[in-house]
């Protein structure tokens, strides 16, 4: 029987509904949210009754625990039917079930697109779940709680030309850190377009509109002169960072490109061991000998070359094997939680193991927790960047940003302890 009551908790949260087949379980988890203030609690012994009552109801719980063992309809049909009847509301899986299966779940949710808070083993313990609903909180601050596919934006091709052409594309930059000790080791290049109407329009879309278009050699001409022009002024203050830089497929099929990147930096303050340009493994190219000839003529003029968002597409080892990259770049995919998810930590060690017998420099990417930062630090990861160390921002917060990090050093450098002193892949 739900409580009524109308002002929300400390967590920003005024219901909450509990799915579970367990009336002492169910009441456990109920009465751990009252403690937490939630005054209004709606409980269901299974995912049928779960939606009878949500359908029911005009306003919907902030909130949804769910058990995934249980009669008549688990917590995973649940979960799919919430999909279908497109109710996105944020959930957090309570169960006992081994780590594999909650880990499923996870992925189930994100797949589908909607918002899953993470999971939590039985029994239910208030610091626990404390912790997990003030994450909710803070995502509802930061307006960052996933809940489905963002809707494309109305752009036109003129209007991306007109941007291209009139220097309207933005250079932001996220830090990247030797994990050992914290310094700064480079930069990651990142386009950003704000629209005079629509606003900032996501990268992933003007990107795409360009490679299909027939604009992603400007554009990247575009990003690389004022990114090459930012390095330069740099190295004026005495700041020398390598830039890394994405380089579409498309472009691989274009010799003309090795000569237009050499000239940009020939007549520039930096040199080509400063630019590491990043090739997405998932992508396809279509020419496989013009973009062998590209690639390695850039590695010959001494350009370092990553392969981006490694682990996300099904040629890996086929990529190493052709091409003469001297980066290796594991997607965040396998760096988010990897401390949490077995599965996760047995590919990400195996990844930088494989990189430091290839003498690849090895960078993870999707860095946003201390625990994170730890496990890399001892599978001996080289470069990381992420929302831990910062997040991307245009060149005149870099000073102020520098100034900031130094104060973290202690923080971030390795132990002294023997356990974690495995040796860094050297940077080149």
């Amino acid at each position: 029987m739900p409580l009524t009551h109308s002002a929300p908790s400390s967590l920003g949260l005024q219901s909450i509904m509990v799915v579970d087949d367990s009336p002492v379980q169910r009441d456990h988890a109920a009465q751990l949210c009252r403690q937490l203030g939630i005054g209004l609690i709606y409980e269901a012994c299974h995912g049928v009754e779960a939606l009878e009552q949500l359908a029911m109801l005009r306003l919907k719980p902030d909130v949804m625990l769910i058990d995934l063992h249980m009669p008549v309809m688990d917590g995973v049909e649940l979960i799919t039917q919430l999909q279908d009847k497109g109710w996105k509301i944020p959930m957090l899986v309570v169960s006992s079930q081994q780590q594999g299966i909650l880990n499923a779940v996870q992925e189930l949710s994100s797949t589908l697109g909607l918002p899953m808070l993470g999971s939590l083993p039985k029994p239910l313990r208030q610091e626990q779940l404390e912790s997990a609903l003030q994450h909710y909180s803070q995502c509802l601050k930061g307006n960052v709680l996933q809940s489905g596919p963002r809707q494309p934006l109305p752009i036109s091709t003129q209007d991306l030309c007109h941007a291209i052409d009139c220097e309207h594309i933005d250079v932001h930059y996220q830090p990247k850190v030797d994990i050992r000790t914290g310094l700064v080791r480079g930069m990651e290049v990142l386009a950003r377009w704000t629209h005079p109407s629509l606003g900032r329009i996501p990268p992933d879309q003007f990107i795409a509109l360009a490679e299909k278009e027939g604009l992603i050699f400007d554009l990247t001409l575009r990003v690389l002169r004022k990114s090459i022009r930012q390095a330069a002024a740099w190295v004026h203050m005495g700041f020398t960072p390598k830039l890394a830089i994405n380089l579409s497929p498309l472009l691989l099929d274009n010799p003309g490109i090795v000569q237009e990147i050499t000239s940009l930096v020939e007549s520039s303050a930096i040199s080509p061991s400063q630019v590491v340009l990043e090739i997405t493994e998932s992508a396809g190219v279509e020419h496989l000998g013009k973009a062998i000839a590209v690639l390695t003529r850039l590695r010959l003029k001494g350009f370092g070359l990553s392969i981006d968002d490694y682990g996300t597409g099904f040629s890996s080892m086929q990529q190493l094997a052709r091409l003469p990259f001297s980066e290796l770049k594991i997607d965040r995919s396998f760096v988010h939680g990897a401390h949490q998810r077995r599965n996760l930590g047995v590919i990400l060690e195996s990844a930088l193991d494989m990189a430091k017998r290839l003498e690849l420099v090895s960078v993870a990417e999707g860095i946003e927790t201390m625990e994170d930062w730890r496990l890399l630090q001892r599978c001996g990861c080289a470069v990381g960047q992420g929302y831990l160390i910062a997040r991307p921002m245009p060149a005149q917060d870099i000073p102020a940003w520098l100034r900031s990090h130094r104060t973290r050093l202690p923080e971030l450098r390795l132990p002294p302890s023997p356990a974690l002193a495995p040796a860094l892949t050297p940077l080149d």
